[in-house]
């Protein structure tokens, strides 16, 4: 029985360890077409003059690219929204994308330089506080010769400065305000009271950051400070044995019951579509990796999936692991121009193209996409997902939403072989769906990825 609208997802269950993903849908295509801070060590400041130097700008310089990307030979995306509905398409795009820098924390994405020398000592990175929790600032201190009075001046933005348990006769004014100075005419004191600054941010996010600007004479430095939610391990349970479960989400027209030992059995309105199906098979996953195979892929005696376990096991940074079908390898680089804000982003895809090999693995290389038989790794694919907005044409489109989110490898000889199908003519009229079905994938993506253009 081969139903034309029949999408099967099989999940084979490696308790703890593994989960096969075995999907189909006969007409789909397979493989379709910060900061950067520098500092200079102060070590042996001490007994040295530090020379007033004049006083530079260090940031933040906001790291933008207001400069349009260059289409080259690729129609742009807009090419395929109706005229009539440009305008207003464009203005609800400006919208999403002005709130997704917001979401992503875009506005902190700075550059700060550090002056070519200072007297002054501080965190230039890694220094993170929880939201609206009083932290003590590490690493502050001034270093320079002798004078009748030292002062320093801090400030931030988005939180409160404070010195914890000042003594009579220490000079702090500005405890719990966004300025905060202090001064004496002893250096060590001084770095005592250093030391217990605290910093308080009091607007509540999970995910933003604050500068603070640090200041003696003519000396000025700037540092970022991280507020950041601390977030809660998901961990799977590698287990010691291993069982079989098969998930099937199935789009039928006309399903059939599917009855079985460790089968779960999902039906789905009908021609859902590929994305719609695997987004539902993935949910179900209860492991820490699900293979993924087409229904037509042949196991053969030198398909060994422990292999792809061992290299995920071994790199514990990588995502997906991709094999290659019946000696087809397909991988690819994808490069990506943001542009500017008001046009939208170029993206070009390159066949058999990969970034460097993956060390201590030969034949493996880091790449931004590979072939439909791949190892991956359950979370990060989850926190991806699948648009099913795409029902029919979609391969590259997976990787894309996962670009600089999913470390991708793919590695030789690591093979599965392929059924071919019968082409009847309702499995190509799927198999190779209108050229409408790419128009609106086109004005899709000029609109959800902020595109100008995309070219394979």
């Amino acid at each position: 029985m081969h139903p034309v609208f029949k999408i099967v997802f099989g999940i084979v269950l490696l308790t703890g360890l593994l989960t096969f993903f075995y999907f189909d849908w006969e007409f789909l295509s397979k493989t379709s077409a910060q900061s950067v801070l520098s500092f200079s060590s102060s070590q042996g400041l001490k007994d040295k003059e530090i020379p007033d130097f004049p006083k530079i700008n260090i940031g933040p310089f906001h790291n933008e690219n207001p400069m349009p990307c260059t289409c080259q030979e690729a129609d742009p995306a807009n090419r395929y929204v109706p005229k009539d509905e440009l305008d207003d398409l464009q203005n609800r795009r400006a919208e999403e994308f002005r709130q997704h820098q917001i979401r992503t924390g875009k506005e902190n994405d700075v550059l700060i330089l550090a002056p070519a020398n200072t007297p002054l000592q501080y965190p230039i990175r890694g220094f993170r506080v929880t939201p609206m929790s009083k932290t003590l600032i590490p690493g502050l201190a001034l270093q320079t010769r002798s004078r009748a009075v030292y002062k320093v001046s801090l400030r931030v933005q988005k939180g409160l400065l404070s010195v914890l348990d000042v003594q009579e006769g220490e000079q702090v004014d500005g405890q719990n305000e966004k300025n905060l100075s202090i001064s004496s005419s002893n250096l060590q004191q001084l770095n005592g009271l250093l030391n217990r600054v605290t910093y308080t941010s009091t607007v509540y996010h999970i995910k933003t950051q604050d500068l603070a600007y640090f200041s003696f004479e003519n000396h000025e430095v700037l540092f970022p400070i991280e507020i950041r939610r601390q977030s809660v391990p998901v961990l799977f349970d590698m287990g010691k044995d291993v069982n079989s479960q098969i998930i099937i989400a199935d789009d039928s027209l006309n399903p059939e019951k599917v009855v079985g030992d460790n089968i779960e059995h999902y039906v789905m309105p009908p021609a859902q579509g590929w994305f719609a199906g695997r987004n539902l098979a993935v949910s179900q996953v209860t492991t820490k990796y699900f293979l993924w195979v087409d229904d037509d892929f042949v196991f053969l005696n030198e398909t060994r999936i422990e292999s792809f376990v061992n290299i995920m096991e071994a790199v514990p940074e990588l995502d997906v692991v991709g094999g290659e079908v019946q000696g087809d390898q397909f991988f690819f680089k994808l490069e990506y121009e943001e542009g500017s804000s008001e046009e939208g982003g170029c993206i070009t895809r390159f066949k058999h193209n990969h970034h460097a090999p993956l060390p201590g693995f030969d034949g493996c290389f880091f790449v931004d996409g590979v072939v439909n038989y791949f190892l991956g790794r359950t979370d990060a694919v989850r926190r991806v997902g699948f648009d099913p907005f795409l029902k029919r044409v979609a391969h590259t489109e997976f990787f894309l939403d996962g670009l600089g989110d999913l470390l991708v490898v793919t590695c030789n000889g690591h093979r599965i072989g392929h059924q071919k199908h019968s082409h009847t003519n309702k499995y190509h009229s799927f198999r190779h769906p209108p050229e409408s079905d790419s128009q609106n994938k086109m004005t899709h993506h000029f609109f959800k990825n902020h595109l100008k253009c995309m070219q394979y």
